[in-house]
């Protein structure tokens, strides 16, 4: 990083390496899938709750679900995209000019749904349940959308960079 023109960041920052190991990149694919698992448990468990053992009138309604359906889709869009197409603008490449512009565009639209899911499930829990001052049975759909959004953008992050760490082993074949 001598050079200047090399760094992301004005100061040099010196950016933490991840270890390049088989293993590690095993571990972080679990990691993210039990914690994709445990935030859908935290919203499901509250929605049927709602619907089998809450004695008052307010329930989870679609509403509720707006806030993990975009997280989702964020999921769904940010590991779609290859971190090797962020770095390198090849006009060799099948998607022609612009695979970085193209590629960088998509990813900040998919942390912009995740963003956007966790934003909505903290209004979701202020508005609907918060506000009126309802009683903690209640309250705990709110808090329970807001963990259950939290970990599935955790749950994204961590799969994002397990699956991008290069390994020393790997070889990418392309025509």
């Amino acid at each position: 990083m001598s050079n200047p023109g090399e760094s992301l960041f004005r100061l040099p920052i010196p950016l933490p390496s991840l270890p390049s190991s088989a293993n590690v990149r095993a571990a972080g694919v679990y990691l993210s899938g039990g914690l994709f698992a445990l935030g859908f448990w935290f919203f499901l468990d509250s929605a049927i709750y709602s619907h089998s053992y809450n004695a008052s009138i307010v329930h989870i309604k679609f509403v509720d679900w707006i806030p993990a359906i975009a997280s989702i889709l964020g999921i769904i869009v940010i590991n779609s995209i290859d971190k090797s197409r962020l770095q390198s603008d090849s006009s060799f490449s099948f998607g022609g000019t612009n695979v970085a512009w193209r590629a960088r565009l998509v990813l900040f639209m998919g942390f912009a749904l995740l963003a956007g899911g966790f934003a909505g499930s903290i209004v979701v829990l202020t508005l609907r349940y918060i506000v009126p001052q309802y009683p903690w049975p209640t309250v705990y759909f709110g808090i329970s959308n807001v963990i259950a959004n939290g970990l599935l953008m955790l749950s994204c992050v961590v799969l994002w960079v397990s699956q991008n760490v290069e390994d020393e082993y790997s070889y990418n074949l392309a025509l």
